[in-house]
């Protein structure tokens, strides 16, 4: 095994593991009751899983998913809604956290200052820590939410960068996968943000838990690798079927289509035209967001029924020239096999000439 490939391997969770750790600790502070705890045994999964990767798979990662992401949702999403959910984290006014900070920054430098004068090395670096955790502890709860969020979808993206690729997936399909999991980070942290700080949907405890089932629906999808790689097609009796020819060619543009419909914007457009339409709740970025999601849909379906065209004009193409018998969808595999089929000829012709060409000379003779 590369070292490189264990360490990577061994870091990204270790990553996971110490912020899932830390929701764990902000959701026992908040509801102040130590069996909370017990949500750290989530983990454990993770542990398991690194285990087994690191002997079956060698530390790389898997086909189409990655078992790694999937385990660090299951850890950490538990603990982001018990904070959205519990009472406290719905208003922080006169933004306190800054105010707390203030005075626990003039505690460290006391703290500093006398350790210097009368402590060792030490008991300074001691006393240090002590007020570093005092000062996060005091920051308003919204404040930290938020930024358990932040933090959640940036180790998302840097965790899949860092985690080793296995062999089905290159590098430039990674670094696709990448850019688009960015975007679509920053669409899911824009949701979550924008409608759960709204003041009547924190009066309102079923669309909290509404809005938070979505937000947890549309994280699914980076445990998934399908928006960059194929499927791919082979010549059987099944897939010359119209649908199975369709997937195995468009594959991951039809995955794209999928997600953006049925995970990511078409259900954060239902969410927010509720919001409107039925609970009368209206603001200007609401508003906004409301109209992009309309738009991305729109062009979502006009760029399926581009392919669909194109498929069903690529079908009729074939079949003028009597080939709907083979594969539309890998003109690579049908133009090695023709090229195979051509060198097997020409061997034939070298070996056996025709009787045209043997004869030519009896006749000039």
């Amino acid at each position: 095994m590369e070292l490189m490939v264990l360490l990577n391997a061994l870091v990204t969770r270790l990553l996971f593991v110490l912020h899932s750790l830390i929701g764990v600790w902000r959701v026992t502070a908040v509801k102040k009751e130590p069996k909370y705890w017990l949500l750290a045994l989530l983990n454990l999964l993770l542990c398991l899983e690194t285990g087994l990767t690191l002997k079956f798979k060698q530390g790389r990662g898997y086909k189409w998913f990655s078992p790694a992401i999937f385990l660090y949702l299951i850890c950490t999403v538990p603990s982001l809604w018990l904070l959205e959910i519990h009472h406290g984290t719905q208003y922080c006014g006169n933004e306190p956290g800054a105010v707390q900070v203030n005075g626990s920054n003039q505690d460290f430098n006391q703290s500093r200052d006398s350790s210097h004068g009368s402590e060792g090395t030490d008991h300074h670096i001691i006393q240090t820590a002590k007020v570093f955790v005092n000062q996060l502890a005091t920051i308003c709860e919204t404040v930290w939410t938020l930024a358990l969020h932040q933090t959640f979808l940036l180790l998302l993206v840097v965790g899949r960068w860092l985690l080793p690729i296995g062999v089905e997936i290159t590098r430039d399909q990674l670094s696709q996968l990448l850019l688009m999991f960015v975007g679509t980070a920053a669409d899911i942290l824009e949701f979550a943000s924008e409608t759960l700080d709204i003041e009547d949907v924190r009066k309102n405890y079923a669309l909290i838990n509404a809005i938070l089932a979505v937000w947890t629906w549309s994280m699914l999808q980076f445990p998934l690798d399908l928006a960059v790689q194929h499927i791919g097609c082979k010549p059987t009796a099944s897939t010359r079927r119209i649908p199975s020819l369709l997937l195995c060619r468009y594959s991951a543009e039809l995955w794209n289509i999928g997600v953006s419909l049925f995970i990511q914007d078409g259900p954060f457009f239902i969410v927010r035209s509720i919001l409107m339409g039925h609970f009368r709740i209206f603001n200007q970025m609401l508003v906004f967001f409301t109209a992009k999601n309309i738009l991305v849909v729109t062009l979502q379906l006009y760029r399926l029924a581009v392919i669909t065209l194109d498929f069903r004009a690529t079908i009729l193409q074939k079949s003028r020239k009597g080939e709907v018998s083979c594969c539309p969808c890998e003109p690579y595999e049908a133009s090695t096999h023709a090229t195979a089929d051509q060198d097997t000829e020409m061997k034939e012709f070298v070996a056996f000439p025709p009787k045209q060409e043997s004869q030519a000379p009896s006749e000039d003779q």
